[in-house]
């Protein structure tokens, strides 16, 4: 389909902000604006417009939609995906999901747990990746299928009222203004306008949204094609990844749900797209990594992987996220997960930023925070994938000794063992207040352990499941309820903050006047949080540490959470909500 021409509006920076009574002064409409009508819209048909149905787009609408936000999706293709793509899911997306209420289903169709065993050429196992702890609340690595995760996630959008998704559309045109986008879309072969605050383009490594607005890929393209292969029925009964790293030719084979797996094959110089895609040549390569060479073969298609992010992240009131913001090899099992990330980033920080006068430092946050780590996951998996494909065999046996030699180290085992060696979620800069160099310092702009917690009446949950979707003042020390005055708690409330108590796992909580609660799996009262005693940690809605005070002094958190959240006092209606229908307050 031609696209037609892209244009942008651009103006100073003071343009983008918006006063808080034009933030409210809101009338709802579901119809859109038919293109070429004497009609024109009154008012906006949403806050938010997302575009593209992948997984980046439905969590962000989902999220969305969750915080009550009045949010249109769009997707051009008439479904979600039905073929096989990404298939591994970790902690730290799972922990997103949670926030949309939607981990115990996605948990459902996964096979959890699983890791990696590295083999050399005569196929004996150099090293072993087996992570067992739950830092983040779930296990590090799962196996699902897309098709099935996206139908998932697309179900879950019927449970906000607050969101309208739409496939079968195409975004042909947009523009902005000063203070809200208009985009042009194709309905059933008729032109239709959506006007919203704000739009996230989720439309994936072609993405239309960020060619229109001139921003470029930085970084580089692999020159060695994979064949990916993905079986009906397997075989093989190996738990886990299984690496080939073979200078002869690498290989990878991946477990999945349901008892399937996938093949992944480097193709070596002179074999062909063409030669590769034929069902005999995988039926080659599979026997000769394991048992099967036989069985149906579901999908066999040539990759050549990425390794690219965009220049920038943001023009105006139009995000990047997803692949449309950044591409990464496969090698590290992080391309979707790095865009899930996104979702989770940017949804509180658009939520928070309709009800603020000025929220450009917030949403400026969204690159100065996502940008660094997503590509210390794009230089992981070319790491990795170093280790995977040697490109001799001298290299491959240095490589081979080198782990085995680590192996004779406890601490170095366990740092490949406990895949210690991925980058932590951690920001050095963004929506965050850096601490002198005291107790508890490092803690800031890190995402923050999800222990197993108990509550007074001994009930036991996952941390999040406790706190509530919006900033959290969590005072952890013996006695919580010692540090939070009647007034001080009040403050709190009315910048938008909850008090939550946590007591390491040596002290029993007990009933106060905000929640406390027990930190049952030790994630707190050991370090490198144990340092964080006696301090009241400011945690961002995406539980993020953004400040931290000793006990003493807790009121010196309340600028920060000025800068995190617009007050409780303030309206947020919905885009779809009646005028008549009351303000919206945080649970």
């Amino acid at each position: 389909m031609a696209i037609a021409a892209i244009r942008r509006f651009t103006s100073s920076p003071a343009m983008w902000s918006r006063s808080r009574s034009a933030c409210l002064a809101r009338s709802s409409i579901r119809s859109w604006t038919r293109v070429g009508s004497d009609m024109r819209a009154t008012s906006l048909d949403a806050d938010i417009l997302v575009v593209g149905a992948g997984p980046t787009g439905l969590l962000l609408t989902n999220l969305l939609g969750s915080m009550g936000i009045g949010t249109i999706l769009i997707e051009r293709n008439e479904t979600t995906v039905g073929e096989p793509r990404a298939v591994s899911i970790d902690d730290e997306s799972m922990r997103a999901l949670q926030a949309a209420g939607l981990s115990s289903e996605i948990s459902a169709i996964t096979a959890k747990g699983y890791g990696s065993l590295y083999k050399g050429p005569s196929g004996r196992v150099f090293a072993e990746v087996k992570p067992f702890v739950k830092e983040y609340g779930f296990d590090k690595r799962n196996a699902f299928e897309q098709p099935e995760f996206e139908a998932t996630l697309r179900r879950a959008l019927a449970r906000h009222a607050m969101v309208d998704a739409r496939f079968g559309l195409a975004l042909t045109d947009f523009e902005q203004t000063g203070d809200h986008v208009v985009a042009q879309v194709l309905e059933n072969g008729k032109a239709h306008q959506v006007r919203a605050r704000y739009m996230v383009a989720a439309d994936g490594g072609r993405s239309m949204v960020r060619k229109a607005l001139g921003i470029e890929m930085e970084g580089s393209t692999f020159e060695e094609p994979w064949l990916i292969v993905d079986l009906e029925t397997t075989r093989n009964r190996c738990f886990h990844t299984e690496v080939f790293c073979d200078p002869k030719r690498s290989a990878i084979t991946l477990p999945g749900p349901g008892g399937i797996r996938r093949y992944e094959f480097k193709l070596n110089p002179g074999e062909t797209v063409e030669e590769a895609e034929r069902e005999a040549f995988a039926r080659r390569l599979l026997a000769e990594v394991g048992p099967d060479g036989d069985e149906p073969i579901r999908r066999q298609k040539v990759y050549t992987f990425h390794a690219r992010i965009a220049s920038r992240w943001r023009e105006g009131r139009v995000f990047l996220a997803g692949d449309a913001a950044h591409l990464t090899p496969p090698f590290a099992g992080q391309g979707m997960n790095s865009g899930l990330r996104d979702a989770h980033n940017l949804a509180w920080k658009l939520a928070e930023a309709l009800a603020m006068a000025d929220p450009e430092d917030l949403l400026d946050s969204y690159q100065t925070e996502r940008k660094p780590h997503a590509w210390s996951m794009i230089e992981l998996a070319l790491r990795m994938g170093k280790v995977m494909m040697p490109d001799s065999a001298l290299r491959g046996m240095a490589i081979r000794t080198g782990f085995r030699l680590l192996g004779l180290y406890g601490p170095a085992r366990d740092y490949v063992a406990q895949m210690k060696y991925k980058p932590k979620p951690k920001f050095h800069a963004g929506m965050i207040q850096p601490s002198a160099a005291r107790a508890g310092a490092a803690a800031v702009g890190r995402m923050i352990p999800q222990p197993l917690v108990t509550r007074p009446g001994r009930e036991e949950c996952l941390l999040d499941d406790c706190l509530p979707d919006r900033p959290v003042v969590l005072v952890f020390d013996e006695m919580p309820d010692r540090f939070v005055s009647a007034e001080l708690n009040a403050r709190f409330a009315a910048a938008g903050a909850a008090v939550v108590g946590l007591t390491p796992e040596w002290i029993n909580p007990v009933a106060a006047s905000f929640p406390i609660l027990h930190d049952r799996s030790r994630f707190f009262s050991n370090q490198p949080f144990r340092g964080c005693l006696a301090h009241g940690l400011l945690l961002r809605r995406d539980r993020y540490v953004a400040a931290i005070e000793p006990v003493a002094t807790l009121e010196k958190l309340l600028p920060m959470i000025e800068r995190l959240a617009a007050p409780v006092t303030v309206a947020k209606h919905g885009t779809f909500a009646s005028e008549e229908e009351p303000a919206r307050k945080r649970s």
